[in-house]
């Protein structure tokens, strides 16, 4: 059975190899229909739906809802179903590439399991802690060694932090013993044989205090609701036994090494702090981010995120460590984390979905950063972004980070398919900073670009992405039937809804912004009336900003904007309004960073390449415009515009040296390569003539290929006839006065001949 959710995939075992999400079970909804670009004010109020409470951002404190648009889980992870975790045969390791397919990760050959085993099974004493108080317990004093059992002297609860069971033991008449893995915060974690079950490889999990009862609560929590998990990106669990008194979970063996693991081989081997790659991190965050959405659709919450926690074995990544998982409305159930991951608002409010995503911005910023302080300092926040190159680097990221990570949950990601989607677009963006190759992929937010005239390069607000229409929302129907573009006429469709909602209102809004300063009164009215009604999302600061830019006020449309950028780090549409607001307020080194993040991620977005270009050439960087241009596709319908515009930028060059004189050379193959009418062409030819004329009176010397013929330099008498041919082509063209004009240039160029 084929995955339809536009990927590759086949499901297998219930999931997709692929994309590791369970198959649809009906068709995928058609795309939102595109808002027409509309330009007579009716009266459109707002309806009296209850306020949503707001979700925050950033730069803007009252910017941030997304739960009101689609939230659609991305179709592009890549978490494969796979069969048994055993590893003890010697199969070979298969390639795959992750985060969606678009990273290549190196596989881990399997591991012998036996080679795992603890020389000595010993909590050191660094991590003894009591568990009812967390003072310190077990400590050497002098000569002394500290004791493995005993009392804590601050509190007088009993501690024993010895293993139950040695090698050899036959836990529940199944499962023989070969020796202790690890330990951790709930208990010994032992290799055991299934003599029932084929030889295989399993895990036992016991506790870490027999007579902790907070931690026997969890263990039993765990049998009681984990067995039913059942998700190729997480650990499976098998059954639940007790031997001696003392309760264990079996659970599958994961053979590979942990993200924590990893980091402390890159360590070693480089003599310091080596932090992940960013596209490395992403790609292993994304792996198991169905695992979180898998886990939180069932009402389940991990609460225990962190590197310790995923392990790479072979070409799949898993979650371990069940230990911490609870139901979401458990509200007596022991809490268990880790400092300097878990949410600040865990012991107060208890986990929900929104600390799960906590803990996962934190685990990236842990794996990307040499992140000292994190339990400390920054136990509960991320340093600057100039502390870190990779924050200053990738903007994106760090923005990520934050929204992840903010104080209030309220502020973070709805939940793990918004973020995964965010995510993926952060991705897509560092990866074509690092190699520049594009990956574009389609908004489910935005649509295109809305440029409709290919052959105008100005800063135009009206070319920017509109939000998509939320599918959910009761007039969705009706608004795809609004076909119009003229804004008067959406305004009067509009005022004949069946309903006016949010989404029929911020129609009317992009209407009343579309038809210009005499509306301007009515859309503020209207902006005001939408956010009372409802509250601010991201799309009411999108429209805010726009209507800032159609009204000239740069400074409030970058807020605006910026505001929206921090609520969707992976989306580019907020990028380019935040380049195009800059630019017009004249900070083009600045608004050229986003146009060029833009244009580099999805050459499709034709007004960032153009934007940068003009942007460059403000700063005088006219072989950066030239790069710019070239990033538009020959598919494209701005391409012609595009080259037109790297000639002239080519030709604008004051022709002070012999590089200047070069790019008239390379402004003369680029006209040659131009499919356009002739009049057109012989207006650029002329552009480039008489660049090279000025060229040759200044004492450079013009090489002959501007002329577009032969080699060497190019004589004044010949540039004279090639320039006087362009005017006369261009006079062809046009009548009255201007070809008189365009006549007498020709003459006046012309070199003298005899009679």
């Amino acid at each position: 059975m084929k995955c339809r959710r536009n990927c590759p995939g086949t499901i297998e075992d219930g999931y997709c190899d692929t994309c590791g999400m369970a198959p649809l079970k009906s068709p995928a909804p058609a795309a939102a229909p595109r808002q027409a670009a509309p330009a007579e004010v009716t009266g459109v109020t707002a309806g009296s739906r209850p306020r949503r409470p707001p979700l925050t951002g950033s730069a803007d404190p009252v910017i941030a809802r997304t739960a009101t648009a689609p939230s659609v889980r991305t179709a592009a992870l890549s978490t494969r179903t796979g069969g048994s975790a055993r590893t003890g045969s010697s199969r070979s390791v298969s390639r795959r590439r992750f985060g969606g397919g678009l990273v290549d990760v190196a596989p881990l050959e399997p591991r012998d399991p036996a080679s795992a085993i603890m020389a000595v099974a010993e909590v050191p004493e660094d991590k003894r802690y009591c568990a009812k108080c967390g003072n310190a317990v077990g400590r050497s004093r002098g000569d002394r060694p500290g004791r493995t059992s005993g009392f804590c002297p601050s509190c007088g609860e009993a501690f024993d932090v010895t293993p139950k069971l040695t090698k050899g033991d036959l836990v529940a008449g199944q499962y023989e013993v070969v020796g202790a893995l690890a330990h951790g915060g709930l208990g010994w974690i032992h290799l055991a044989i299934d003599k029932n079950v084929s030889d295989r490889w399993v895990v036992l999990k016991g506790l870490l205090n027999s007579g902790d009862e907070d931690a026997l609560a969890a263990a039993v929590a765990e049998r009681r609701f984990l067995a039913e998990v059942e998700h190729p990106g997480i650990v499976k669990i098998y059954n639940f036994v007790e031997h001696d008194g003392a309760g264990y979970i079996v659970m599958e063996y994961v053979g590979g090494e942990s993200l924590k693991d990893i980091l402390k081989t890159r360590r070693t081997q480089a003599g310091h702090a080596d932090p992940l790659p960013v596209d490395q991190a992403l790609a292993y965050a994304l792996e198991v981010m169905p695992a979180f959405g898998y886990l939180h659709d069932r009402g389940l919450i991990f609460c225990d995120f962190k590197p310790d926690n995923v392990i790479q074995t072979g070409d799949q990544v898993k979650l371990i460590d069940l230990g911490g998982v609870v139901h979401i409305d458990d509200h007596d159930a022991a809490l268990y984390g880790t400092l300097g991951y878990q949410a600040p608002e865990m012991a107060t409010a208890g986990p929900s979905i929104q600390s799960d995503l906590f803990t996962i911005g934190r685990t990236l910023a842990v794996l990307t950063t040499d992140f000292r302080g994190y339990q400390s300092t920054f136990k509960d926040s991320l340093p600057e972004r100039r502390d870190f190159e990779v924050y200053e680097r990738h903007e994106s990221f760090y923005r990520l980070l934050l929204r992840a990570t903010r104080i209030d949950p309220a502020e973070r990601f709805v939940d793990a398919a918004e973020m995964t989607e965010q995510m993926l677009g952060v991705l897509r963006e560092v990866l074509a900073a690092a190699d520049g190759t594009p990956r574009p992929a389609t908004s489910r937010l935005f649509t295109g670009e809305m440029r409709t005239e290919a052959g105008r390069d100005e800063p135009q607000w009206r070319y920017l992405p509109s939000p998509m229409v939320d599918l959910t929302d009761p007039a969705a129907a009706f608004l795809a039937s609004v076909t119009v573009t003229d804004p008067r006429e959406v305004l009067a469709l509009l005022g004949k809804a069946p309903e006016h909602t949010i989404e029929v209102q911020l129609r009317a809004l992009r209407a009343y912004v579309d038809i210009g300063a005499d509306a301007h009164a009515h859309a503020t009215k209207l902006l005001n009336t939408i956010v009372t009604a409802y509250g601010q999302d991201w799309r009411v600061g999108w429209y805010d900003g726009l209507l800032a830019l159609a009204s000239g006020d740069h400074a409030r449309a970058r807020e605006r904007f910026d505001a929206v950028y921090s609520v969707l780090p992976g989306e580019l549409a907020p990028k380019l309004a935040l380049g195009l607001s800059l630019e017009l307020a004249g900070r083009h080194a600045q608004a050229a960073t986003y146009y060029d993040v833009v244009s580099r991620t999805d050459p499709a977005y034709t007004t960032a390449a153009a934007g940068l270009a003009r942007c460059r050439l403000e700063v005088g960087d006219r072989d950066g415009a030239v790069e710019a241009y070239n990033r538009v596709p020959g598919t494209s319908s701005a391409y012609r515009s595009s080259q037109v515009g790297a000639v002239r930028a080519l030709v604008r060059a004051e022709s002070r040296g012999p590089s200047d004189v070069a790019a008239l050379a390379t402004a003369a193959a680029l006209i040659e390569k131009l499919e356009m009418e002739a009049a057109q062409i012989a207006a650029l030819r002329a552009e480039l003539l008489e660049r090279a004329l000025t060229a040759i009176a200044s004492g450079l010397q013009v090489p002959q290929a501007v002329l577009g013929t032969g080699d060497g330099n190019a004589r004044e008498r010949e540039v004279r006839f090639a320039l006087e041919g362009a005017y006369r082509e261009m006079a062809r063209a046009v009548s009255g006065s201007e070809k008189i004009s365009l006549v007498d240039k020709a003459n006046s160029v012309r070199p003298r001949t005899r009679t």
